[in-house]
């Protein structure tokens, strides 16, 4: 499979806007112009005897701002998940013994979490009952162990 080393800029013009808007409204700069907007429309409230359109232009601005963030930060959110599952799929796929079960595990329905959940909650208590510190325990040992005490329970 080929991936490229780098993409440091995306083909597609909307998303190169959107990533620039993000990165952008992410600063102190940002947050400067904002505060500065708000300081100018208070200052002008006298001038406009504190008018309903004066208030108009306010709410009107902040709620169109407020409903173009909310895509943009989710837009920003999900790229960061998805790059952040990646580089953990790297290690899990680099590190021996590691389960490669749990490569894309944000793909898994609710009930294979809640195994998944189960399962290292048996590696937990197994780490508790062991002395070693260092010593490791698998998910497959938990799965022997469980079987082991499922099955001691029928006899």
């Amino acid at each position: 499979m080929n991936i490229p080393a780098t993409t440091s800029s995306s083909p597609n013009p909307f998303a190169r806007l959107a990533e620039k808007i993000t990165q952008f409204t992410g600063t102190t700069a940002a947050f400067c112009l904002a505060a500065g907007i708000v300081l100018v429309w208070a200052l002008l409230g006298p001038v406009f005897h504190y008018s309903e359109t004066w208030q108009l232009i306010i709410n009107t601005g902040t709620t169109i701002v407020t409903f173009l963030m909310v895509f943009l930060i989710q837009r920003a959110q999900n790229k960061d998940s998805l790059v952040l599952h990646l580089k953990l799929n790297e290690l899990l796929a680099a590190t021996k013994g590691a389960s490669n079960r749990l490569i894309n595990a944000q793909d898994f329905t609710e009930e294979e979490i809640q195994l998944l959940h189960q399962y290292f909650c048996l590696l937990a208590d197994k780490a508790k009952a062991d002395r070693d510190l260092g010593r490791t325990h698998s998910v497959e040992e938990a799965e022997e162990n469980h079987a082991y005490k499922l099955h001691a329970q029928r006899f």
